[in-house]
């Protein structure tokens, strides 16, 4: 049966075009033909004949065709090989098929990936402007609730949280405060003149000096002079440390100390401000019909009012250790530094020098040296 078979497939004509080349229709049916047969062996038979048949590589098939190669042989190799590529193609051209039909199938498939990746990024930008809008609703109503009660508070209507001593407390440290920021304006002139007079006093002992030189009648009375302005200049940059000295610290008090409590106050201003607001709210819908609606608000309401209600007690209570605290302070920097000014002020004018260098060593009070403020000459280049 073999035998026959691949007589038959040796003996096929297969026609061929006047170039010699397989390129026409007919052949390429012919082609799939003898596949076809091929392919039909069973695979004892197929077993038989590569092993006593002839060998394939050296078996040629005669063709009959007009204008072939030389002998009319085609090698059998030649055959195999359009095979294999008749093979692939068809392969080929059955996944093409497949894809196809699955695209048909799922149209959406192939841009799954970039449109899962468009879905995430619009939800996340999604969930932003959710919680954006809920901020800015959130604000709204607080800031409506608590105009309305602040109105209500300035006008008579409505009722305000106050705690009498602590009250009394912030009232004292603002009235206070005023007059800490008018010792310090004063204070912040007093040593602008006074540095100008020790300029002053600097520039006539230089001048003094000067015309003991170039005036041999007067040098003795110039000479005197001069010492004197220059000890007083001397005495006054030392009284001008001790009052600069003064100063910094009555303004980190006022300007740093005071202010920090102020600020915490304002805080717990706009923490009473809202527990009001809420508090009035809760007690308007309590006065109201009590269905299912209503009694929902009303959770809602006493859970705002709780929440604020905290908030209140923790600020009021930041408040009175803020000013507690602050009061200490101001008693033990204000004793130091008006005991400093004092002993400067009485051992300057009293022509004490020995007096003032102790007072400064005492306050640990330290003295720029002579020309500090000025540029070196390197920076007035």
């Amino acid at each position: 049966m073999a035998d026959s078979i691949m007589s038959k497939a040796a003996t096929m004509e297969i026609p061929i075009n006047s170039n010699g080349d397989t390129g026409s229709l007919a052949e390429e049916d012919s082609l799939e033909q003898a596949a076809q047969i091929q392919w039909s062996l069973d695979e004892k038979d197929l077993q038989q004949v590569m092993v006593s048949g002839p060998n394939l590589n050296e078996t040629s098939i005669v063709s009959g065709g007009y204008g072939g190669p030389a002998g009319g042989i085609i090698p059998t190799s030649s055959i195999k090989d359009i095979r294999m590529k008749s093979r692939g193609a068809s392969a080929s051209h059955g996944l093409q098929e497949a894809a196809a039909r699955q695209v048909e199938r799922h149209p959406g498939s192939m841009h799954h990936s970039s449109s899962s990746s468009a879905l995430a990024s619009e939800e996340v930008s999604r969930g932003v402007a959710v919680e954006k809008l809920d901020s800015v609703k959130k604000w709204g109503i607080n800031t409506y609730k608590c105009t309305k009660q602040m109105f209500s508070e300035r006008f008579g209507r409505g009722s305000r949280t106050v705690d009498l001593e602590l009250e009394a407390q912030i009232d004292v440290l603002r009235d206070t405060k005023l007059k800490y920021e008018h010792v310090l304006r004063l204070a912040t002139a007093l040593t602008s003149h006074f540095h100008s007079m020790v300029q002053t006093q600097q520039a006539l002992g230089d001048t003094f000096a000067d015309l003991s030189q170039k005036s041999p009648e007067l040098q003795d009375e110039f000479g005197y002079n001069a010492e004197t302005q220059k000890l007083l200049c001397r005495n006054g940059e030392a009284l001008l440390g001790a009052i600069n000295f003064f100063v910094s610290s009555i303004n980190t008090l006022v300007n740093k100390t005071m202010e920090d409590t102020l600020l915490t106050i304002k805080h717990y201003e706009n923490a009473r401000l809202e527990f009001d607001a809420y508090r009035s709210d809760l007690e308007e819908l309590s006065l109201g019909p009590r269905d299912a609606a209503a009694v929902l608000r009303m959770e809602a309401a006493q859970q705002e009012y709780q929440a604020h209600r905290e908030k209140y007690e923790r600020l009021r209570s930041d408040v009175t250790i803020k000013l507690k605290f602050l009061e200490e302070n101001k008693v033990k920097v204000m004793h130091k530094q008006l005991l400093l000014f004092h002993n400067a002020i009485s051992a300057y004018f009293a022509g004490n020098q020995q007096q003032l260098e102790q007072t400064l060593i005492q306050f640990n009070v330290k003295l720029k040296p002579p020309g500090a403020d000025k540029p070196s000459w390197l920076e007035e280049q």
